[in-house]
């Protein structure tokens, strides 16, 4: 066994108290999601979602965060994915933004549901065409036999969709992760890190402090 001595940061550059904290934790999800943008962190938008199986076996991945509602945070995929098989058997995910440019994490756990069919649409035609048509072409999960098979598919698929609008796939489009909690995690000195959890309940918000 090999052991990793000396590679833990002390973090300093922020604190977070309960006078920070909002009633909505959206809110200061979105503070930190912007100020991560603004100081050009390293792939704001990057979420670890971990999903489970029929059987109980986890999987975790990174996608990209590609809108943030009221309700909660949304993706989009392949519904024929590993994911989103997954999701389809058992609608509950978690999932991790890591800052650590700004010594700060957010977790995220709650149901998962499939969004409107209009806002999966308006999301794939701002997409660029490469990846339109990208999304034709790779059946997302699949074995496939080689790259050359896919490339082939894709210069197959260019020419197909040549000079025409390229319609969303039926199999792809948006997911929402509704929160039911959310932690808030600022990096401090000593390992005594700041650590906030939101529970959501019927009436409403539970906040509480948890130890590092």
């Amino acid at each position: 066994m090999s052991i990793i001595p000396g590679l833990q940061n002390d973090y300093r550059k922020y604190t977070l108290s309960r006078k920070d904290m909002p009633y909505n934790p959206m809110e200061l999800f979105n503070n930190w999601l912007e100020q991560a943008i603004d100081e050009e962190v390293n792939e704001p938008s990057a979420m670890a979602l971990a999903t489970v199986n029929e059987f109980g076996q986890p999987s975790c991945r990174i996608v990209l965060l590609k809108e943030v509602a009221l309700t909660g945070i949304r993706f989009f995929t392949n519904y024929d994915s590993r994911k989103g098989k997954e999701l389809a058997v058992n609608p509950l995910a978690a999932t991790t933004f890591f800052w650590p440019e700004l010594e700060r994490q957010i977790r995220i756990e709650g149901e998962i549901h499939k969004v409107e069919n209009y806002l999966s649409d308006g999301y794939f035609e701002i997409r660029s065409r490469e990846s339109q048509i990208g999304t034709w072409a790779s059946y997302q999960s699949k074995t496939i036999e080689n790259r050359r098979s896919l490339e082939e598919q894709y210069k197959k698929l260019e020419k197909q969709f040549a000079d025409k609008p390229i319609p969303r796939p039926p199999y792809w489009g948006g997911f929402e992760l509704v929160p039911t909690r959310i932690e808030f995690w600022q990096g401090r000195t000593g390992r005594l890190h700041d650590r906030f959890e939101y529970h959501k309940t019927q009436d409403g918000w539970n906040l509480n402090r948890l130890a590092p």
